[in-house]
């Protein structure tokens, strides 16, 4: 090793138990040393400060955060691929993850760096315009990390020149972008208690913001926040109230202590109001509610904090005492648009936009929580309409029962976390979701049994793809949200996992569990583009810029794939 460094050192694995050895320091200055002989596809602009991340519309060639702004919107101002050359699309490379996990991790790019997570918590970095590696970090969990639904990430965080992410056994780790050297890292919940992170993190000002999943397992949720720099907690947020705080006595006896309430997806934030908002998932038990008679807050609701203390502000219960997992799980949307006012004049109006699994949309203003709006996206039936104040009215008879009920929509939700996608340029709200589902409730007798539309003996959808339409599919459906309007749809022949990606040139990009990847007109749902990626769609659309050329980037499968038009 006395000589140059070999060229085919492009990759560097570190661990946790590494970083406390000489081995770490050796192994990172010949990083350093193979890094700076790469030829990177765009020079870096600078640090990401947090106003770039507020500002990230005057940088489009760039994908800042898990939602592509704070917003929630993921949206992209990009416009080089069109609705006139989006049938050109070809692939531009693509990255094998060496991971049998599903891939549901949205990537985020940094002046010509893309970075992703490869599942459980190992961070990579490619360049962007290749999909060459540059570097990667490999994370070992504890032993005791364990997750109900997969050993999954979602993404990853930037501010400054840190990378943020939440793990499986329960903490935020910090690593230096250019090397992948561990800068920091904090234990946010005890990983032996059920307790896990999914999700990408959130920046807001000098805070890293995550919250804690391991509901199902009964874990109560922690929303709380951390010094960038430090890893120190500054603000800590219980999803289930504690004894003697308001919202308790919505849980009978101690049923609250385990009461599940968990985290399982990125939050938003407003900076006009410094409230930054968060989904809050199931109560636990899951689907015996006999336990916990009440509505069981925060579970099932959208919690709105003040970003610089993390006191709530306001809340709003999307499904209360629910008996069906119909968690809130999913990523605020927050857009202005008119809405019309007590003279019937459209007003301008901060508002935010929630497709929630139990089968309904919703339009909340996002500065006081008032209900303003909701609807069926999908065929609903465990409620009709909703009363003064916004909350749902159940249709008696429409619980888990000894003959078992038939629930719509499934137990999987009309959507679920993949999030959807708002154009403020067509002002249309783009929803991927499960229609014709539902599911056998039985009272006290665990999962509900997924079945199509209404025969009990109906085959499962988890099952092959051999059922009609009629017995369910997946979507992409846009929505006018001032009025609920459905401008469109576009079906799919089996369900869907994906998330949705919106675009200034009029596009919709998204995907689904037969493998295919689409581009649909954003104004009509008209098809105009689809490949087979050879494994199910787990992940979000993304979109990004390198040396003048626009890439759409998907995960599908085990693998990372990166399309540009055909020169």
């Amino acid at each position: 090793m006395a000589g140059t460094i070999p060229k085919y050192i492009r990759t560097v694995f570190l661990t946790s138990d590494m970083l406390t050895s000489m081995r770490y320091w050796v192994l990172r200055g010949l990083l350093l040393t193979a890094v700076s002989g790469l030829t990177i596809a765009q020079t870096p602009s600078g640090p990401i400060t947090f106003e770039r991340i507020q500002n990230s519309n005057r940088e489009p060639q760039n994908w800042l955060t898990y939602s592509g702004n704070n917003l929630g919107q993921r949206y992209s101002l990009l416009t080089q691929i069109t609705v006139q050359n989006a049938k050109d699309l070809e692939m531009a490379w693509l990255w094998q993850a060496r991971s049998v996990e599903k891939f549901e991790a949205t990537s985020i790019v940094v002046d010509g760096i893309l970075y992703t997570v490869q599942a459980p918590n190992d961070v990579v970095a490619l360049d962007a315009k290749t999909g060459r590696p540059i570097w990667t970090y490999l994370y070992r969990n504890l032993p005791e990390a364990r997750n109900c639904c997969g050993q999954v990430n979602r993404g990853l965080a930037i501010l400054g020149e840190t990378l943020f992410m939440g793990t499986l056994d329960a903490h935020i780790i910090a690593l230096d972008r250019k090397s992948g050297g561990l800068v920091w890292k904090t234990k946010v919940a005890e990983a032996r208690d059920r307790f896990v992170i999914t999700h990408a993190p959130l920046v807001v000002k000098n805070k890293v913001i995550v919250g804690t999943a391991g509901g199902d397992g009964g874990a109560p949720g922690i929303i709380a926040a951390f010094d960038a720099k430090t890893g120190s907690e500054l603000w800590r947020f219980n999803t289930i109230p504690q004894s003697g705080e308001p919202g308790n006595e919505t849980w009978s006896g101690d049923s609250w202590k385990r009461g599940g309430a968990a985290v399982w997806n990125t939050g938003a934030y407003d900076p006009e109001s410094n409230l930054t908002y968060w989904g809050i998932g199931n109560p636990a038990p899951d689907w015996d509610g006999r336990q916990r008679l009440g509505d069981n807050l925060y579970s099932d609701c959208v919690v709105a904090l003040d970003a610089d203390s993390g006191k709530l502000k306001w809340y709003y219960q999307f499904t209360p005492h629910d008996e069906m997992d119909y968690d809130a799980a999913q990523v605020p949307v927050l857009a202005d648009m008119p809405w019309p006012d007590k003279s019937g004049q459209g007003q301008p109006r901060k508002v935010m936009l929630w497709a929630n699994r139990n089968g309904l949309m919703y339009v909340l203003d996002r500065t006081n929580g008032q209900f303003l709006m909701g609807k069926p996206f999908v065929k609903v039936n465990w409620m009709d309409g909703f009363d003064e104040k916004g909350r749902p009215k159940r249709v008696p008879g429409m619980a888990p029962s000894k003959e078992g009920t038939l629930i719509m929509p499934t137990v999987n939700g009309g959507t679920n976390w993949y999030p959807p996608s708002y154009s403020p340029r067509t002002g249309l709200f783009y929803i991927p979701g499960w229609e014709n589902t539902g599911s056998i409730a039985i009272e006290g007798g665990g999962q509900p049994r997924t079945v199509g539309n209404i025969p009990a003996g109906a085959p499962n959808l988890l099952g092959p793809n051999t059922r009609p339409e009629a017995e369910g599919y997946g979507f992409v459906r846009a929505f006018d949200m001032k009025t609920g309007d459905k401008k469109w749809e576009f079906k799919m022949n089996d369900v869907t996992y994906a998330g949705v990606l919106s675009t200034a040139s009029d596009l919709v990009f998204s995907g689904g569990r037969e493998g295919y990847f689409y581009a649909l007109n954003a104004r009509t749902g008209e098809l105009l583009w689809r490949t087979a990626l050879g494994g199910q769609v787990n992940s979000a659309p993304m979109s990004y810029m390198v040396d003048g050329k626009q890439y759409v980037a998907i995960a599908a499968g085990t693998s990372l794939f990166a399309f540009r038009v055909k020169e």
